[in-house]
């Protein structure tokens, strides 16, 4: 295959992208960030460009025989039905034979007023409506985003683990690797165009289930803690900035005050089965991640550093 994917320089993309040219494969991104700021991509052709200009869109299209897309932290309507379009217009061009459509969240049923659902509601039926073949995924959240700086250290020093999800709700976690081979999954997999899926793990866990995962994984005892999504939001425009942190910290806000408790528990793993994928249990990839670099002994930092 030879591959546009957009995001290619972001979380989800990135694990894609590296999937790809594992096996492989061709692939080229686009990037608004100069060539020396990009995160390494080996085996990634990467043009400077925006998904705004219709023109650098259709050149990244250009030779495509299939695209995945995840959508940028943005969330004015607007600008994502834009996006959306440029996208959907050089794919139907480009002959793509299939696109997947990574949502980057589960999307309610019935509309509501947060951004980071509604405008990735609109990408979906601008993409579906161009005819290009479509194939969607949406992802509840992932795991990898307890391995960063605001979790690793009180996981693995104080054994907390703080998310801004109220502890009672079941979200079926899943990791940025297994995302990735779920929308490999949907590249290849026949007859599963049109179709739309809650790919997530292996099943869902509330928030005392998911520490005690982490606690089995990290061999210690682990309690989880609702983190307010106000103090979520306010930790995550430091990295992001603030419009992109209100955007996804609306996902929170709308889960904490008890909307449909049910959005992010997925599909007791049917389109895991449908599109033949295994996702990895929380426990076990918790397991594999290299904690001790979050450790408050120096020592025990400086013999991760040499191993």
């Amino acid at each position: 295959m030879r591959v546009a994917v957009v995001g290619a320089t972001g979380f989800q993309g990135g694990a894609v992208a590296r999937l790809l040219t594992e096996r492989d494969h061709r692939v080229r991104t686009l990037s608004r960030r100069p060539e020396g700021d990009r995160p390494p991509l080996p085996g990634v052709s990467c043009a400077t460009g925006d998904l705004g200009d219709a023109e650098a869109v259709r050149q990244l299209f250009t030779g495509a025989t299939h695209a995945a897309v995840v959508m940028p932290l943005v969330y004015e309507a607007k600008r994502v039905r834009a996006y959306a379009r440029n996208v959907a217009e050089a794919a139907v061009e480009a002959g793509v034979r299939r696109l997947v459509y990574n949502a980057n969240t589960r999307v309610p049923r019935s509309a509501t007023d947060v951004a980071a659902f509604e405008t990735r509601r609109i990408a979906e039926e601008v993409l579906r409506e161009s005819g290009v073949p479509l194939v969607v995924l949406r992802p509840p959240v992932y795991l990898d985003n307890l391995f960063s700086p605001w979790n690793g250290p009180a996981l693995v020093n104080d054994g907390v683990l703080a998310y801004p999800l109220p502890a009672d709700v079941p979200a079926a976690w899943l990791s940025h690797r297994d995302l990735a081979r779920a929308v490999y999954a949907a590249l290849t997999v026949d007859g599963v165009e049109g179709r739309t899926y809650d790919i997530g793990g292996v099943r869902a866990l509330t928030g005392d289930e998911l520490a005690d995962a982490f606690g089995r994984g990290l061999g210690r005892t682990v309690r989880y803690r609702a983190l307010a999504p106000h103090i979520f939001e306010q930790g995550l425009a430091q990295a992001v900035g603030p419009v992109a942190a209100a955007g996804v910290a609306g996902i929170y806000h709308y889960m904490a005050a008890g909307h449909e408790p049910l959005l992010m528990a997925g599909d007791d793993g049917l389109s895991a089965r449908v599109l033949s994928v295994t996702p990895t249990p929380a426990d076990e990839w918790v397991s594999r991640q290299p904690w001790q670099i979050w450790a408050n002994d120096p020592e025990e930092q400086d013999a991760q550093t040499l191993t």
